[in-house]
């Protein structure tokens, strides 16, 4: 499956550790194109400027949280189809279901490690 390297993904995270974890992950896959929020609102502002081949969020965030952003995309015509995986620390089966509700592509539950990244990546995004 060949993923386009140089697409522009957005991670969505309030604790700046988290987000530097996958900033690595991604480069190591081979990711360049990388930026940043630290929560839905800050996301769906970044989501308005530029076109994101993929939004990588956490769940848990304040004020507005990766559940509320993915459905915001998902409620905006400019956005509904930008693929968008949701990180949790929560397997909470009803957290799932209401994501994949929501129209989420992926969930990743932490932590996980550069080849979990890549596959659900792939799922999403691979040709």
């Amino acid at each position: 499956m060949a993923l386009d390297l140089s697409m522009p993904i957005l991670v969505v995270d309030d604790y700046q550790t988290m987000v530097r974890i996958i900033r690595n992950l991604l480069k190591q896959l081979g990711f360049e194109d990388v930026d940043d929020a630290s929560d839905g609102t800050a996301a769906l502002a970044k989501l308005k400027e530029k076109k994101y081949g993929l939004v990588i969020s956490d769940w848990n965030m304040e004020p507005m949280t990766g559940y509320e952003l993915l459905r915001h995309v998902r409620s905006d015509e400019q956005l509904r189809a930008t693929p968008f995986i949701m990180v949790t620390a929560e397997s909470k089966t009803e957290n799932v279901i209401a994501a994949k509700k929501a129209g989420v592509n992926n969930y990743i539950v932490k932590p996980f490690n550069a080849q979990t990244l890549k596959s659900k990546i792939e799922a999403v995004c691979g040709t």
